[in-house]
């Protein structure tokens, strides 16, 4: 199969909005049928974190832990959108850069969205590419936009994605020690163990953001910022493009889990931690009303011990495989799936599952695997232990 050639982004002229062309299919011929491939991008390393796009943009950005947006395209690295290991970033264990979103007009505004993690903060920060090169972000243009001070180093969460509203999304994990020693998941007016929004295009009250009107304590009762409640570490979660919400929570000592939240009913959700891990009561008395339980969830006994939420497939490679949401365990790299009949969601375990490395194609799953999202086209790739693959069908 052939793939189309990368394409540079082009910035507008300030004070017009050109809406870009659309983008180009990802393959020549779609490839039909259900056998799965992860397929190795040569040179790449365990470094990489999760891979994302900026809209209807062809170029594909990987980060690392320990601090770099890089581009790859299908032979590898090629360049370095941004670098801030030699900054105030504290790497290592669950600690790093652990998150980028492109802003949805970033076309014209050039604006992306890193998160990482100080000695004791979680931290937001603005960047605008260089005006005279696309492929990297000025340093100069670094605007914190939100520091939420943080006790201990695990925890973080560190996900984000603007939402289909055009909102920014942020999740934070509870801050770290074990079962939530400062009960954040429950306090509405603590940052960590959410999932936060905020309108970054609307500064206000003195802050570099505003807060959109439906977040349910925006007019009080709790922290403006907080959109959804009750998470330990949402450590990958992804929107579909109908809106539709999946969130990997990952769990204290027994239970992994998944949750989805349908479109347009995640404002005010409480998913329940640390009163529940999963559906078991953790720390009682317990109380399930107002509380969501996960739609999935696995045990430490099954070998799963750090749910990796991945993403929907919304490509146009793989016709068979439009609307199946992929998602893994980094400890028992099993694949999963998941799919919608109706109000319904039907979870398969795949058994037609190889990959490819340089040693040739082997049966199963990656080791390790840290993330499943997809790039502007709906393309699906995995990091894992090995590198970045991309997801296949096999004919």
């Amino acid at each position: 199969m052939r793939y189309a050639a990368l394409a540079l982004v082009v910035f507008g002229a300030c004070g017009g909005e050109k809406q870009p062309p659309p983008l180009p299919p990802a393959c020549d011929v779609p490839v039909n049928g259900t056998a799965l491939t992860f397929r190795l991008v040569p040179g790449t390393r365990a470094a990489n974190l999760i891979v994302t796009s900026p809209p209807n943009d062809l170029r594909r950005f990987t980060i690392d832990q320990g601090g770099r947006i890089r581009q790859f395209d299908d032979a590898g690295y090629t360049t370095t959108m941004l670098d801030i290991s030699n900054g105030d970033i504290a790497a290592g264990g669950e600690q790093g850069l652990l998150g980028l979103a492109f802003h949805p007009k970033f076309t014209t505004n050039g604006q992306l969205f890193i998160f990482y993690t100080t000695a004791n903060a979680n931290v937001v920060t603005r960047y605008t590419i260089s005006a005279t090169d696309p492929n990297v972000a000025d340093p100069a243009s670094a605007t914190v936009m939100l520091s939420i001070p943080d006790f201990a180093a695990n925890h973080n969460g560190g996900m984000m994605e603007f939402g289909p509203d055009g909102y920014l999304y942020i999740g934070t994990g509870d801050g770290g020690g074990g079962g939530d020693p400062q009960a954040n998941g429950q306090n509405p007016n603590a940052l960590l163990g959410k999932l936060l929004r905020i309108d970054v295009d609307k500064p206000a009250n003195g802050k570099p953001y505003g807060i959109p009107a439906g977040n349910p304590f925006a007019g009080g009762g709790g922290a403006p910022e907080v959109f959804m409640m009750g998470l330990r570490n949402p450590w990958r979660w992804s929107f579909d493009t109908n809106g539709d919400l999946y969130i990997g929570d990952v769990g204290q000592d027994t239970i992994e889990e998944l949750d989805v939240i349908p479109a347009g009913k995640g404002a005010g959700m409480n998913l329940g931690w640390n009163m529940y891990e999963g559906a078991n009561c953790f720390d009682g008395p317990c109380d399930p009303t107002n509380k969501a339980m996960p739609q999935f969830s696995k045990t430490h006994a099954e070998n799963w011990c750090s749910v990796i939420g991945g993403a929907v497939y919304r490509g146009s490679c793989y016709p068979d495989l439009v609307g199946t949401y992929f998602f893994s365990d980094y400890c028992s790299h099993e694949l999963f799936t998941a799919k919608k009949v109706g109000t319904m969601l039907m979870f398969e375990q795949p058994t037609n599952v190889s990959y490819i490395d340089g040693n040739g194609t082997h049966t199963g799953f990656p080791d390790a695997p840290t993330s499943l999202h997809a790039d502007a086209r709906g393309e699906l790739y995995l990091t894992a232990d090995a590198g970045i693959f991309r997801l296949e069908v096999v004919p």
